[in-house]
């Protein structure tokens, strides 16, 4: 994809006094030279890429803006060119594409039979090691078939408004939005923030139940600094614009949070491992602010996850109670998929869970850039049937399907 290119990391405009140099040096160029230069550049690029000029146009329009100088006597060609300067290709998953999580689509319109309409995020990976957030569209079937929408060889950044502009300190909230023109499946949502600046990861979507068919899509991510760590919030009702706002209050030091679809007993809650092994159950009066550090809920057991275990996404409500899909670290760092079933009422009681692994990687899923490891952010329930995405190895997505029935069937009740 084509994104804008940053000589150093201050927000969309790169650090000042070598940004100008740069418009500067392209300004002292003939017309002959820009013109030959400019051509230079649709040669290589302009078919790679789509709306290539509207974007030069767009971001030499930001280092305007950003830069203060008077660009009124610049041809268009020199203001695109000028623009092409500040952007660069990127390729967003050539490192790693992972940890998927899947909801149902806002549009639901013309699905018949029990097919669900699906929206699926990803963490991909790309130069300098940035994780980002992308997404694909498709129709999920009650028989555990599945198709994913056409995605094109084109992608484009989601854009921040003017919220970024004022965003000072470390707690403020920013709103993007997807090109008008551009599909969700080739909409891609890039660190923003100083926060955020080492990569956004591996979210949970959820959507949530506020009650009286009011639905919101949430999710619940880790922004990285480079240094440090915190949750944050992704909110939408129609996957174009996009909230993300900080998770205030001293739960959101972790990573993995998971939230419920719904407010249990009054409250939201949350499933997070508060100390880097074992599940907590945490609860709030308010969904941006989590103070409590939570009961504890769940240990390592079994040898698949005597080094740790962790959620696998926003729990899943059944007619026998949550069912929360889990993961677990073993020997040589393995990882596995499992399961427990929590309490509908009180789901810090643990009525049932796995003691073995439902799926772990074997034979071909053990190769990747992370070997040995399937994972996934949440699964989808169609009818009776889960359907679960699950990165494999850090390099590739897979699909497993199982039904309700046969999950309950391999947990244990609790001692």
């Amino acid at each position: 994809m084509l994104r804008p290119f940053h000589l150093g990391w201050q927000g969309p405009g790169g650090s000042g006094a070598r940004a100008r140099k740069l418009v500067d040096d392209v300004i002292s160029l003939s017309s002959s030279e820009a013109d030959e230069e400019y051509a230079r550049v649709l040669h290589d690029f302009e078919e790679r890429h789509w709306q290539t000029e509207q974007l030069f146009e767009e971001r030499y329009r930001q280092m305007e803006a950003v830069l203060g100088f008077d660009g009124s006597e610049l041809s268009s060609r020199r203001k695109r060119l000028i623009g092409a300067y500040f952007c660069h290709e990127y390729t967003y998953a050539a490192a790693a594409l992972m940890n998927p999580s899947i909801v149902p689509h806002p549009d639901q319109s013309g699905m018949t039979g029990g097919a669900v309409r699906f929206v699926m995020s990803l963490r991909a990976v790309g130069e300098g090691h940035i994780s980002s957030i992308v997404f694909r569209e498709g129709i999920a079937l009650p028989d555990g078939a599945f198709e994913l929408w056409p995605q094109s060889h084109f992608a484009t950044a989601m854009l921040p408004d003017n919220s970024l502009t004022a965003c000072v300190g470390d707690d403020c909230a920013v709103t993007l939005h997807r090109h008008a023109e551009s599909t969700l499946s080739n909409s891609v949502i890039f660190p923003v923030t100083e926060q955020q600046r080492g990569g956004l990861e591996d979210l949970r979507l959820v959507r949530f139940d506020h009650g009286g068919g009011d639905y919101e899509w949430i999710g619940t991510y880790t922004a990285y600094s480079g240094a440090e760590i915190r949750s944050e919030l992704l909110r939408t009702r129609d996957f174009r614009s996009f909230l993300l706002e900080p998770i205030i209050g001293r739960a959101g030091r972790n990573k993995g949070m998971a939230l419920f679809p719904q407010k249990v007993g009054g409250q939201y809650c949350m499933v997070g491992r508060q100390d880097g092994k074992n599940l907590f159950l945490l609860r709030s009066d308010k969904l941006e602010r989590w103070d409590d550090d939570g009961v504890l809920l769940m240990e390592p057991e079994f040898p698949w996850e005597f080094v740790q275990i962790g959620n696998c996404g926003s729990p899943i409500l059944t007619d026998q109670g949550w069912l929360l899909l889990t993961h677990g670290v073993g020997a040589m760092r393995k990882y596995a998929l499992g399961c427990a079933l929590l309490d509908r009422d009180d789901p810090s009681k643990v009525i049932a869970r796995s003691s073995k692994p439902l799926l772990t990687a074997i034979d071909a899923d053990r190769f990747g850039y992370v070997p040995n490891v399937v994972y996934t952010c949440g699964a989808l329930l169609v009818g009776e049937q889960l359907l679960v995405p699950y990165g494999i190895s850090d390099s590739a997505v897979g699909f497993a399907t199982t039904s309700i029935a046969e999950m309950l069937a391999r947990m244990d009740a609790t001692r």
